[in-house]
């Protein structure tokens, strides 16, 4: 066997797959909608587990292993509502882990089904009372509810480690040392716009520093539902958009510490139905099927582009997953 093949470029491990994923301007897309500026979309489910979230799931682990955290025998443990739990739940595969993910009812089947054939148990909030409760009684508050599962949760286990996605450091760290430096480079740093939902704050936070320390002048826009998009006590059915949250109008103590405001320059409110719009749209005119917050991405992301303002101006929207994880949904009916 030659030298140059022994030096092939064979990877040993799925965590050498994540990151690095291309950016792509959907141009029929911009033709269709007559816009005047670039839309360009980093196309995050080509991770190995396809989602942006198995770059936290790998930063996450990796850091509880440098801290000596993860002893032989040990748990991993979190909270979510699907991405992170998939992501986790691959890169612990492939390190050996035991992980259990404690995942809100009502997601859809897909996520499910792939985290436990992963191998990864998974528990609905609805069996842990108390966590159950907190849910309902202060409609989601991620903070309160997180309290509340590290106290009748992880703090009645042995050997558990809870990597908490809301509050662990390595979540913006990691898009402030990959995703930042990826969209920078490949753009030439000619971006003048970044359009990110923010769900844990991880990805606008950190990504948005980065690109702010290249250039100040970077806009920073998050993307939050609608008002008429969040589930209430009195509306619990209303559809959601997945894993994208509302903090510009609620009390500092409920935002999540890893969602930094001060880096987001404006927030965009898009309605489920737009999202799910945009989706359709993308899919049929430039061959991507994503979920609904990178639909919901693609919606901001064209009302901006439809601004006297952004003509000619580069627009770069993160796309957070696959639209295969809503084949059960009404996503594409």
């Amino acid at each position: 066997m030659s030298e140059a093949v022994i030096k092939g470029n064979i990877k040993k491990s799925i965590t050498e797959l994540v990151g690095r994923t291309p950016l792509l301007e959907i141009t029929n897309y911009e033709q269709e909608k007559q816009l005047e500026a670039e839309i360009v979309c980093k196309l995050e489910y080509l991770n190995p587990a396809n989602s942006i979230k198995d770059r936290i799931a790998k930063a996450m682990i990796e850091d509880a292993e440098k801290k000596g955290f993860l002893e032989e025998g040990a748990t991993i443990l979190e909270t979510t509502s699907g991405n992170t739990g998939i992501g986790l739940a691959a890169i612990a595969a492939s390190k050996g882990y035991k992980l259990r993910i404690y995942m809100q009812d009502g997601v859809s089947e897909e996520r499910t089904k792939v985290v436990k054939a992963y191998g990864t148990e998974v528990i609905p909030f609805s069996e842990v009372p108390e966590v159950a409760e907190a849910i309902e009684k202060t409609e989601g508050d991620f903070v309160e509810v997180t309290k509340v599962f590290q106290k009748v949760v992880v703090d009645q286990e042995e050997n558990a480690v809870f990597l908490n996605q809301l509050e662990n450091e390595a979540n913006p760290r990691i898009h402030w040392e990959t995703t930042g430096p990826e969209i920078w480079e490949d753009t030439g740093g000619d971006i003048d716009i970044l359009v990110a939902a923010i769900g844990t704050g991880g990805t606008i936070s950190g990504t948005g520093a980065y690109l702010k320390s290249k250039n100040p002048c970077v806009k920073i826009v998050g993307v939050e539902p609608g008002v008429a998009s969040i589930a209430t006590l009195e509306n619990p059915d209303i559809e959601e958009i997945t894993g994208v949250h509302r903090f510009s109008d609620v009390e500092e103590k409920r935002v999540p510490v890893n969602v930094h405001m001060e880096v987001i320059d404006e927030v965009i409110e898009v309605e489920t139905f737009e999202a799910y719009e945009a989706a359709r749209t993308v899919a049929k005119s430039d061959g991507i099927l994503v979920g609904t917050s990178s639909g919901a991405a693609i919606f901001a992301a064209t009302q901006l582009a439809r601004r006297p303002e952004n003509k000619g101006k580069r627009i770069v929207a993160i796309l957070p997953d696959t639209g295969l994880r809503y084949l059960s949904t009404d996503l594409f009916d």
